[in-house]
């Protein structure tokens, strides 16, 4: 009897032993199901982001592409010529304002000019040469004082400006005490409309030895064109 009491006391160790590991694991499938199906959850999540990322990058490199397509077409766009508010006027007039531009240029980029020299009209311009009724043309020849940081900005917004104009030359050295410090020697054409109703070619005179008669042609000559220039007011500030 007693053994049959032993007996049945293991079995009852067993069972109880049974049924803790059966709730056991139980209890750790109720824990861990809703993580595993947290991490599902995740994983989809992540999937999704995934795909949404590498459709935003796709767009985000055809927007570049677009972009940079637009700003290289603008950028082979002809600039427009320079046209005074008021026609009619004479080179120094007409060329102030696109003049003071270029001026605003170079203060906003910090940079010092030592001298500004301009020349209306130059003879050498093949706007001038070849039609002088249409263009008013301005030479500035600038020595200026720029870091190079200072420069390049200035070049930059010299090419983004929005009429036409021409860099003819540009001649830089370090200075020797500061060697970030640039000479700069530029020079730029400034070009403006003119109002071809307004241009009067003026003829020289012929001397008395080569007067012809009356009933002979006479073909007048171009007039020699002051094209002396100055020291701008800006160069001394």
């Amino acid at each position: 009897m007693e053994n049959s009491n032993i007996y049945f006391k293991k079995f009852q160790v067993a069972i109880l032993i049974f049924v803790a590991a059966i709730a056991l694991i139980a209890f750790l499938i109720y824990k861990t199901v809703p993580e595993v199906q947290k991490i599902m959850d995740i994983q989809e999540q992540q999937k999704a982001q995934s795909a949404s990322l590498a459709d935003a990058e796709r767009k985000l490199a055809n927007l570049r592409a677009d972009a940079e397509r637009r700003k290289v077409e603008n950028e082979n766009l002809p600039k427009l010529f320079f046209k005074p508010v008021t026609l009619g006027l004479d080179t120094e007039a007409a060329i102030s304002d696109e003049f003071g531009e270029i001026l605003q240029l170079i203060r906003e980029n910090k940079i010092k000019t030592r001298s500004i020299v301009y020349e209306y009209d130059p003879k050498d311009d093949n706007f001038v040469k070849n039609v002088p009724e249409k263009y008013q043309v301005c030479r500035i020849t600038a020595e200026m004082i720029a870091s190079y940081s200072e420069f390049e900005n200035f070049l930059r917004d010299l090419y983004k400006h929005e009429h036409y104009l021409e860099i003819s030359k540009i001649e830089i050295s370090p200075y020797e005490k500061n060697k970030r410090i640039l000479l700069i020697n530029l020079q730029i054409k400034l070009y403006a409309q003119r109002d071809p109703s307004s241009y009067i070619p003026v003829a020289t005179v012929p001397s008395e030895g080569d007067k012809e008669s009356d009933t002979e042609a006479k073909v007048p000559s171009p007039q020699k064109i002051d094209t002396s220039g100055g020291i701008s007011p800006e160069a001394t500030q």
